[in-house]
């Protein structure tokens, strides 16, 4: 089960990744976009709360279209889409691991109960890649890509932390958990939410 879990959280990576490169915006679309890839290639200070994390990461993309400036807003754009992959991955490996509280009684999983398990992990996985705002948010540079990003790998921590709270060194997944929200921060606040489901 662990190899094929594994395995198929890839594949929903990989195939979020495929159509959300295909599908990217090739410039700035008319809305923030544009100020937040400027304010990235620059290192600049955004709009009100700021995004210094994004804007940080997004210049380190921006170096990718090297002298060519007409493709720094394409490369910015990318750096959302391959967060935005990430995001589809985690969210696999969280509804995975939900799934199997649900099916799995006392014992070993049947292989029919692994196959809904995976079943469902990628059903789930691949719906929400290609929902309307979750695909226009992957295929422009906005913080809200990397945001759904930070907010998936947080539950996803959550859910291990809460496998392993009994065991000696369990207190790392906290640590681990703090951090991530400490960087979330300086990409937008709706990793805040996550806080309650600890």
């Amino acid at each position: 089960y662990k190899k094929l879990n594994n395995i198929f959280g890839w594949v929903s990576f990989a195939i979020a990744l495929i159509v959300y490169t295909l599908t990217l915006e090739p410039t700035a679309s008319w809305w923030d976009c544009g100020e937040y890839i400027a304010t990235a290639y620059k290192l600049q200070v955004g709009h009100p709360p700021g995004a210094p994390l994004f804007q940080m990461a997004g210049r380190f993309f921006s170096l990718f279209a090297f002298v060519d400036t007409s493709q720094v807003a394409l490369m910015i754009n990318f750096m959302s889409g391959l967060v935005s992959a990430f995001t589809s991955l985690f969210l696999f490996w969280t509804i995975t691991r939900l799934a199997i509280k649900l099916v799995k009684a006392e014992g070993d999983m049947t292989k029919g109960q692994m196959w809904v398990v995976l079943g469902s992990g990628l059903v789930g996985a691949l719906t929400y890649t290609f929902t309307d705002s979750f695909w226009f948010s992957a295929v422009e540079g906005e913080v809200y890509a990397m945001s759904s990003f930070f907010t998936a790998v947080v539950f996803w921590a959550i859910l291990k932390w809460e496998e392993a709270a009994d065991q000696k060194h369990s207190i790392r997944w906290i640590v681990f958990i703090a951090y991530l929200v400490g960087l979330s921060i300086g990409v937008h606040l709706l990793n805040l939410l996550a806080i309650p489901a600890i």
